[in-house]
Parts: structure tokens; sequence; C-alpha cells
């Protein structure tokens, strides 16, 4: 059996993307990957090199500039990149940016791999999420952030990212997946207020560049604040090992309360029956679990 990786990456010095850490994180479970960098204005390809693998396959694209609604654009590179992944290969293996598989999921990964392999009803292995917010100490708990997505997929051209590649469809329809015991760590939101606001601001416009919305957000100030949430909870587990360094130089501390909720009615009714039944009502699935 063989696992490809595949990722699309530009600026990752610029904003400050845990590239690096996320290639590492899922080389132990993969034959290959893939990298395709964009047109940085930074250090990007270097960075990719320092990780001196034999595993990784750098390639190069030129991000289209027309491609700015709705994250369009990401979802075009993501397709670049996934067809260059070997053909030889079952799976794919498609990890962002700012996204950390934690080693102890490795064995749990390779092991429904390996079972589906043949099963050519299973388009895809399901992950659970944890999203870090503000410092590594926290995540959502809230129907803010969504709780599952697919990130391997079967290595069958017909399957394409959707919409801002936050996930996968055949054509039109949503892939058939089996949900593994596995989480991936998304580290997105964890960055100084500086650093996160400078982000904000240089990705926003594969989204809606010229608009009003951008127009106000490039006039806000440099510092994010991180009181925007609903509802967060304390990180009690451990963080993968390839995220230690980047833990370990943390030099900010935002005032985060977390035991203030900000919910409406509905969301407040929502929240209490999920925390009690472990069910997610009313949510929307990009995929279909078999």
């Amino acid at each position: 059996m063989k696992i490809s990786g595949f990722t699309i990456i530009k600026n990752a010095v610029i904003n400050d993307y845990p590239i690096a850490e996320a290639i590492r994180s899922v080389l132990p479970v993969v034959d290959e990957m893939i990298v395709l960098t964009g047109d940085s204005e930074d250090d990007t390809e270097q960075l990719i090199k320092n990780i001196r693998d034999p595993k990784i396959k750098i390639h190069y694209s030129k991000w289209d500039p027309n491609l700015r609604k709705g994250g369009e654009v990401l979802a075009a590179e993501t397709n670049k990149a996934f067809q260059l992944v070997d053909p030889a290969s079952e799976w794919a293996f498609y990890i962002q940016a700012d996204e950390i598989l934690h080693e102890k999921y490795h064995s749990a990964i390779t092991d429904a791999a390996f079972c589906f392999k043949d099963d050519k009803k299973v388009e895809g292995l399901l992950f659970k999420y944890l999203h870090f917010y503000g410092t590594y100490d926290y995540v959502g708990d809230s129907r803010r952030w969504y709780d599952h997505e697919v990130r391997i997929i079967r290595n069958d051209k017909k399957i394409s990212a959707y919409k801002d590649a936050q996930g996968f469809r055949a054509g039109k329809r949503k892939l058939l997946v089996k949900e593994i015991n596995a989480y991936i760590y998304h580290y997105g939101w964890v960055k100084s207020p500086v650093q996160m606001k400078q982000k904000i601001k240089n990705v926003s416009r594969f989204w809606n560049e010229d608009t009003d919305e951008w127009k106000q957000l490039m006039q806000s100030s440099d510092t994010f604040n991180f009181d925007d949430f609903d509802s967060l909870q304390l990180f009690s587990g451990t963080h993968p090992v390839v995220m230690q360094q980047r833990i370990q130089q943390q030099n900010w501390k935002p005032d985060i309360d977390i035991s203030r909720k900000k919910f409406g009615l509905k969301d407040k009714l929502l929240y209490w029956f999920e925390k009690k039944t472990g069910r997610r009502l009313f949510d929307f699935r990009n995929y279909k679990i078999i």
C-alpha cells in the first residue's frame, strides 16, 4: 500500500505558517510528499528545502490573481497538487499549512488506510478536529468550529477540492467516507496579536479584495482582538512533538476569559445538547459517512 501526501503553500514566512511542522508531522505515514509552492515574496522555498527529507518533492506554481472569490485559488492550487500525486498511490493525505498531525495517531491512520484500501466504496477518511485559539492552551468547543473534515482521499482524479479547499467532492457529490480515530490539530488562530492581524490582512484578498469589508479591514488596527469568541475550553492533552519548539517560543499572552460564554438562545441550547449527548444537530457536512 502506498500513501502520498500533498499540500500547497505561499508566503509561509510572512504569514508565520507552521508548514514545516505540518509536513514533518505527516512524513512518517506517507511514501512521498508533494509540496506545491506558490509565487512567494519570502523564503518559503528554502524553508521547505531545509526539512531535508527525500520524500519531499517540491513543485512550483503561480497563483491566479483572478481567482479571488471565496478562496477559489486555494481549491485550484490544491487540485494542481493532487494531480501531481503518484498514480501508484492508493491514498492521498492532504494537510494544510496550519494543520498538524499528532504522532500518536500514526498507527490508527495506516491501519485504517490498509483496512479500506480495497473497499472502493470508501472515497475518503474522516478526521476529528481540535481548533486552538489565541494560545496553545485553549481550543474552541462551539459550533463555530467544524468538528470533522476529510483529509485522506482515494487517489481518484475525479475527486477535487471543494470551494476554498476545506474539503473535497466527487464532481458535485459528497464523498463517501469512514470516520477514523484520529485528530488534526489546527493552529491557524495561534499567533501573536500583531502577527494574527497581519496574516488576516494578507490572506483576506483571496476572499473579498476590493469590497467595502476588505477596505475596512485594511484600515483597521494592526492588533488582533482575541476577545471575538463564543466559547473556549482549556486544552488538557499533549501537543505534537513537531510543535514543541514553537510552543516554547510563544512570547504573548492575550487576556482571554474562558469562563465567559457568548451565545444567543438558539446556540446556547444547541451547545448544551451537544455537550450532553455528543451529537451536533443541524450541522453542515461536506461528506457522507458510510
